[in-house]
């Protein structure tokens, strides 16, 4: 079963996951904490050159399959241009409304 991204519990995860979708990069950079980090399977990666890569300049998108921690852990299957789809998790940090690190994975 999906979660639409408005049913999304915590509303910045909520705005990330619209943003992603919607590939509209300004609108999730402004979500982001100066200095955001985050990791991917477990490796830390440079935030702006990842979410080019993977998100943005290939047409990432986001369909929700479950939420816990809040909102702020979710499994989702995520798809862009360049590796299809695959089943991921992903986790947030939160801070004043503005994501400080996310990590992902494959779940």
């Amino acid at each position: 079963m999906t979660i639409s991204p408005t049913k999304l519990s915590d509303p910045t995860v909520r705005a990330v996951v619209t943003a992603i979708n919607a590939n509209d990069k300004k609108a999730f950079l402004a979500l982001l904490t100066p200095g955001a980090t985050m990791s991917d399977d477990g490796s830390e990666r440079n935030l702006e050159d990842w979410i080019d890569r993977e998100i943005f300049d290939s047409h990432g998108h986001m369909e929700v399959q479950s939420e816990s921690d809040g909102g702020r852990a979710l499994v989702a299957n995520f798809r862009n241009e360049t590796w299809g789809e695959m089943r991921t998790a992903w986790r947030f940090a939160v801070d004043g409304g503005r994501v400080t690190r996310f990590e992902t994975g494959q779940a």
